[in-house]
C-alpha cells in the first residue's frame, strides 16, 4: 500500500483511480478517446452522456446491479464498462447478464417495433480470461459478437462484448507505436511512473497524467483512494496467496477437492483482511451462505 500512496500517479486499476479518471462527468474526454480506441469502430463516439450505474430490475424483488461506468453516445448506443481486478468462476455469465439491463431499458411501453440501439459490454481486465488456444496468448483485446454458426457471418452488431487483458500486454516504453498500445501501457504502469515520459506524449496522455496525479486529491478523497489501495492490494494477496498455498500442496488448481479447498483458502484471506462478503463472493464465486458458513468454521 505504501508504494502505491507515496507514488505520483493515481493506480488506474483500483476502483477510485479508475472512476476517478474516466468517470468525470465535467470531462469525459479521457473516456471516449479509450472507448473509441479499444473498441476500434469507423465512426468514432464523439459525446458521451453518463446513466444511473444502479440498475434495477421490473419488480423489487428482481436483483439489482451496479456497473463501474454506464453511458450513452451521441446516437444512443450503450456503454457498460467495468475494471474487474480478479477472476471470477462466472464472469462470461455476469458479462452477459449486465448487458440485458440496457437491452430491456430499450422495451417502450404500447405498440414497439424492437428495433435496439447497440450494447457495449467493455471490460478491462487485470487478469487473463481466454487461454483456450495456442493463439490467445498474442491477443490482448478479445472481441465477441453473435454469429451464424454455420457461416461464421455476423448475425447483429447489437450486442458486443470488448476483453482487454492486461496481463497479455507486455510492451517496453521504447515498443509503444501505436494509440492504443500507449493507453494499455498507461493502464498498466501508471503508477510506477515518476514522470510523463516521452514515448506517450500526446494532448490526451498529457491530460491523463495531469488528471492522475495524486497531489491534487483532496483530503476527502485521498481517504477514499487508501481504502481502494487496500482493497485492491488484500484482492490480489488473497488470490495470490491461495495459488501459491495450493502449489505447495500439489493441487491442480480447476480439479475438484482442490478448487473447492483453493476457494476456502481465497475467502479465508479475504475475511482476515476484512473484505465484505459480496466482494469475496464476486471473487470465488460462492453464495453469501457459504461464505458466512466459512467463516463460522474457520
Amino acid at each position: 500500500m505504501k508504494e502505491f500512496l507515496e507514488a505520483k500517479y493515481l493506480n488506474p486499476l483500483t476502483d477510485f483511480g479508475f472512476k476517478k479518471l474516466f468517470f468525470n462527468e465535467l470531462d469525459k474526454e479521457l473516456l471516449i478517446d479509450l472507448l473509441n480506441e479499444i473498441i476500434c469502430e469507423e465512426n468514432k463516439i464523439t459525446d458521451l452522456q453518463f446513466q444511473p450505474t444502479l440498475q434495477l430490475g421490473d419488480l423489487e424483488k428482481d436483483r439489482k446491479v451496479i456497473f463501474d461506468i454506464f453511458c450513452t453516445n451521441e446516437k444512443g448506443e450503450y456503454f457498460i464498462v467495468e475494471m474487474q481486478k480478479a477472476k471470477e468462476p462466472y464472469f462470461r455469465d455476469r458479462c452477459l447478464y449486465y448487458s440485458t439491463f440496457p437491452i430491456q431499458k430499450q422495451g417502450l411501453p404500447g405498440s414497439w417495433n424492437y428495433r435496439l440501439k447497440a450494447v457495449y459490454m467493455v471490460a478491462i481486465l487485470d487478469f487473463v480470461l481466454f487461454n483456450e488456444s495456442e493463439g490467445d496468448k498474442d491477443y490482448f483485446i478479445e472481441r465477441v459478437q453473435l454469429l451464424r454458426e454455420r457461416t461464421k457471418s455476423l448475425y447483429s452488431k447489437k450486442l458486443n462484448f470488448i476483453f482487454v487483458e492486461l496481463p497479455k500486454f507486455n510492451k517496453e516504453l521504447q515498443e509503444l507505436t501505436t494509440n492504443i498500445d500507449r493507453w494499455m501501457f498507461c493502464l498498466r504502469n501508471l503508477s510506477c511512473l515518476d514522470n510523463y515520459p516521452s514515448e506517450v506524449q500526446g494532448r490526451i496522455f498529457e491530460k491523463l497524467f495531469k488528471t492522475a496525479e495524486i497531489k491534487q486529491l483532496t483530503e476527502k478523497d485521498m481517504e477514499e483512494y487508501r481504502k481502494s489501495i487496500l482493497e485492491y492490494q488484500d484482492v490480489r494477496d488473497a488470490v495470490d496467496y491461495a495459488r501459491e498455498e495450493a502449489r505447495k500442496e500439489g493441487r491442480e488448481e480447476g480439479v475438484g477437492v482442490g478448487k473447492k479447498e483453493e476457494k476456502t483458502e481465497i475467502t479465508l484471506k479475504c475475511l482476515q483482511e476484512g473484505l465484505p462478503v459480496e466482494t469475496i463472493s464476486r471473487i470465488t464465486g460462492l453464495t453469501e451462505a457459504q461464505i458466512r458458513n466459512i467463516s463460522n468454521n474457520k
